[in-house]
């Protein structure tokens, strides 16, 4: 269930780093590069479903990836650069990551390149 503001879960300072001020953890060192289990990985500042264990791969890139979002729940954003798309939380507008195309890791063409501090897993 997803947070109204006033109850968003209070952040320590690397998650607001990366969530609020759009940062990124050191690949390979996230808690969910490696993950593997059943359930849903939410927002962790508004607890909104953002993706299920099954959209969830390795790609190798050293941070987790995932090939599908919970329909609504992620949103994209072109970058100040205009050459990425971010990838924020569509309740709260928390930094997720990037997400990048046609690199053909899975059938659906896509990666969801997410910050493990920006999520966290509950379990079916």
């Amino acid at each position: 269930m997803t947070l109204p503001k006033e109850q968003w879960n209070a952040l320590n300072s690397e998650e607001e780093r990366v969530i609020v001020n759009k940062g990124t953890e050191m690949p390979f060192t996230g808690e969910y590069n490696s993950f593997k289990g059943v359930g849903t990985f939410v927002c962790k500042r508004c607890e909104n479903p953002l993706y299920r264990s099954d959209a969830k791969f390795n790609s190798g890139c050293g941070w987790p990836s995932f090939d599908d979002d919970i329909s609504g729940n992620v949103k994209r954003v072109l970058d100040k650069d205009g050459r990425r798309t971010e990838i924020v939380c569509g309740h709260c507008g928390g930094h997720l990551g990037h997400i990048f195309e046609g690199e053909q890791f899975t059938q659906k063409n896509t990666r969801h390149c997410v910050n493990s501090v920006s999520i966290r897993f509950i379990a079916d």
